[in-house]
């Protein structure tokens, strides 16, 4: 990247309604402390208050927006500029994993078949090596080591998922508990608790009981929704008293349009049209229908967790949901449009009805009699079901209009009348990642935030998600090489940077959760990409080793202010 030695910052304000603060930056990246190196130009509504309005100041003068950011070669730079310390009091730094990818014992101690077990022995070629979740990464008998390692980082706070078919291995509570399933979870909430860290608990990520897909379709009926409600029931009984952050679903649009629209991921269900040796399905009617139970469910969690659970336990509950950021194609109307659209069908599909009742106006219009409705009473229950939105995020994509003329199916996949590309004229949106889908795009972080300000009513937030993957060389790099993770340090701290100024511009985020702690099984990637801070030495008994990135991160965390 070119750098300059010149600072340059120039401020206008403009009068009466459109106040907006213009800073351009260019900071000398050399020896100095400062964490910018040539951002871009910037636009912010301007605060009323004065002190405010120093305050913003005050951080952009850090050095706390980044864009591109040149590699780093060691990991504490730029440390002095930028750390916890540049966050609000209390703010949790932690990191994310979930159950299939990182715990293994799949078929140990009385745990059963989760629609992922199944989906990856039966379809071994939709996993890009064959792979499967079955040892993973073997956190179930190393929980003590990763959780130690965790400390070592300093990190605040460790979020990750419990395996439904791991408590109740048929999925239902007359199936019976399964005591070794709750005896491993509470060893692991006893571990981080005694060793400072604070679990945030997913309820549902992905991994299905198999005896509910058997017998009823699991999310394709609403009897899921009191199988769901007796689990969580369970889960909130036997943990919370440790447990003060809980999540209902992780990403429910990506499990539903990966199991139920591309046939890409467990349970393996789409269109016959689509030729992708798919277990059954309508890829334009079963994402509505699952998509509308896992709504009910999560809601029904909700709504049980405060009844009973929360005025003793004194937790929190919220669902986690994964978004792009969407930029026009082109500025034409109907490219701007398409961008909305692609935000509503993506984000909005489960965010409207959590935060206003009912599905966003564009679905109800585009999808017709295909989408399910809500009772009065169903959305009623519904509007208002959590006390934090979790937010997955780690890229963006333009968007460009799809005329339906160039449909020939309904299908969810095209249901938004866009079409996301991750170029405009030969130009990527952002330097590619090791996951084809992933371009860095930090600015996308800040705007989806201001945007979920803006149009959801200003809820508290948890960032997650977000990191970079990187492809697994370990045939073609040295070890050394592959631990020097830069590009990875480059990505945590220019998303953290415009995070950052999304909290002074008033966005109500409360911490930040990278993914991902340990490199791990990826879903249809398997083991082909990397995502962790901690290098799993596949080949050698899957010994952690820190990556320059934990190195980092350690640094930026220490609690001791600069």
């Amino acid at each position: 990247m070119p750098t300059s030695k010149n600072f340059r910052c120039t401020l206008s304000l403009e009068f009466p309604m459109a106040h907006f603060l213009e800073l351009d930056f260019s900071i000398y990246k050399g020896h100095m402390p400062l964490l910018i190196c040539t951002p871009p130009r910037y636009q912010l509504p301007l605060l009323t208050s004065m002190a405010t309005q120093s305050y913003v100041l005050s951080i952009l003068m850090l050095g706390l927006v980044a864009s591109n950011i040149v590699a780093s070669t060691t990991p504490s730079h730029e440390i002095h500029s930028f750390n916890r310390h540049s966050f609000p009091p209390g703010f949790i730094f932690g990191t994310a994993s979930a159950a299939y990818q990182y715990e293994g014992a799949a078929f140990q101690d009385g745990k059963g078949l989760s629609i992922w077990d199944t989906f990856t022995h039966k379809f071994p070629e939709k996993i890009a090596d064959r792979s499967n979740g079955d040892v993973a990464v073997d956190q179930y008998h190393r929980y003590k080591e990763d959780v130690k390692i965790m400390k070592d980082m300093g990190l605040d706070s460790y979020r990750f998922s419990i395996s439904w078919p791991r408590i109740l291995p048929k999925g239902k509570l007359s199936g019976g508990v399964n005591k070794a399933g709750i005896e491993y979870y509470n060893n692991l909430i006893n571990e981080l608790v005694a060793n400072g860290l604070k679990p945030l608990v997913t309820l549902f990520h992905w991994d299905t009981p198999q005896a509910l897909d058997s017998e009823y379709g699991s999310f394709l009926s609403a009897r899921i929704v009191k199988d769901f409600e007796d689990y969580v029931d369970v889960c909130f009984r036997e943990f919370g008293d440790r447990v003060k952050h809980w999540i209902t679903l992780n990403e429910p649009n990506i499990f539903t349009s990966g199991g139920y629209a591309s046939g890409s991921a467990a349970p393996n269900r789409c269109s016959a049209w689509q030729n992708l040796n798919c277990t059954g399905g309508d890829s334009s009617t079963e994402p509505y229908v699952v998509g509308h139970n896992l709504i009910k469910s999560h809601a029904a969690a909700v709504r049980l967790y405060k009844a009973k659970y929360q005025a003793t336990q004194k937790g929190i509950i919220g669902i986690t949901v994964a978004s792009q950021w969407f930029l026009p194609y082109s500025n034409s109307t109907q490219d701007r449009a398409a961008a909305q659209r692609s935000l509503d069908f993506m984000y909005g599909w489960y965010m409207d009805p959590v935060v206003f009742g009912d599905y966003p106006s564009s679905m109800r219009s585009i999808v017709g009699k295909r989408l399910p409705k809500f009772t009065k009473e169903e959305s009623a229950f519904i509007k208002g079901s959590f006390d934090f939105i979790g937010l997955n995020y780690y890229t963006a994509f333009y968007a460009e209009n799809l005329p339906k003329s160039n449909i020939s199916h309904p299908s969810y996949l095209t249901d938004s009348l866009a079409t996301s590309r991750s170029d405009r004229d030969g130009v990527l949106i952002g330097p590619q990642a090791g996951s084809t889908w992933l371009h860095v795009y930090p600015k996308g972080i800040r705007k989806l935030l201001l945007y979920t300000k803006r149009k959801y009513n200003d809820p508290v937030i948890y960032i997650t998600e977000n990191g970079i993957s990187e492809v697994n060389n370990e045939g073609n790099l040295t070890l050394k090489q592959q631990l020097n993770d830069t590009m990875r340090i480059d990505y945590y701290r220019s998303h953290l940077s415009f995070l950052r100024l999304a909290i002074a511009e008033g966005v109500k985020v409360k911490g930040y959760f990278a993914w991902s702690f340990l490199d791990d099984f990826e879903w249809s990637s398997g083991y082909t990409v990397r995502f962790g801070t901690i290098y799993i030495d596949y080949k050698n008994g899957l010994k952690r080793i820190p990556k320059l990135s934990a190195r980092w991160f350690k640094n930026f965390l220490e609690k001791k202010k600069a």
